[in-house]
């Protein structure tokens, strides 16, 4: 996972856990969020990689039993070892498989966000998180504003959090850090909405980034 992209996964979990009034937050409270927030991934994907494990054994499990019920190896003599049979692949079987792959991409990202954090060596994944929540808490009023005025039909009060959040971060990579090319925020928050939020969510984050983009001549 590139650094920047676990920057705004980090942000964007930091700023799951912030109240509205981000005002009362201190850099110290940024860090510490963040710190905690790792803590709870790597419980996490623990837990997560335990119920993988447990989907692997049942699976494996269905599998010897079809094999041993079997026609082939029914006919087969006692204490003979059974041979393997074409197991089919049913809709059951693709279900329990999507079911523990889901799991454990999600127990992975968890692990992989949260080592890149703690690396000494990549501090700075968590010191751009904590920026970009810094630079918000700066200019929120203004980030809300555009988010507001554009978000027609829609109080910013009643958008979904994650939309909010993932359009506050974007918003302050374009206007306040300009570190990363336009095109790489727009893209990273439409990754981020497609893996946290609703399935209308990438098109609505879009609309809204580029009115933010021609609104403020960002290029």
């Amino acid at each position: 996972m590139q650094a920047r992209r676990a920057s705004r996964e980090l942000a964007l979990i930091l700023f799951s856990q912030l109240n509205e009034k981000i005002t009362d937050y201190s850099k110290d409270d940024f860090e510490d969020i963040i710190l905690k927030s790792v803590r709870i991934l790597t419980n996490n994907a623990g837990e997560d990689l335990k119920l993988t494990l447990g989907a692997l054994f049942n699976i494996k499990e269905f599998i010897e039993e079809y094999e041993a019920e079997h026609e082939t190896n029914l006919q087969r003599p006692l204490g003979v070892s059974n041979i393997p049979v074409p197991v089919p692949m049913t809709s059951d079987m693709i279900g329990r498989i999507d079911e523990m792959v889901e799991i454990a991409e999600k127990a992975l990202l968890a692990l992989e966000i949260a080592e890149i954090a703690t690396l000494e060596s990549q501090s700075e994944v968590k010191n751009y998180a904590v920026l970009i929540a810094e630079k918000f808490k700066e200019n929120s009023e203004f980030v809300d504003e555009q988010i507001q005025k554009f978000a027609k039909g829609w109080d910013i009060q009643r958008l979904v959090k994650m939309d909010k959040d993932i359009l506050r971060i974007s918003i302050v990579e374009l206007l306040y850090i300009k570190d990363a090319p336009m095109k790489v925020v727009v893209d990273e928050a439409l990754e981020l909405a497609k893996k946290y939020s609703t399935d209308e969510s990438s098109s609505f984050i879009n609309g809204i980034l580029a009115k933010v983009i021609v609104e403020n001549g960002v290029s």
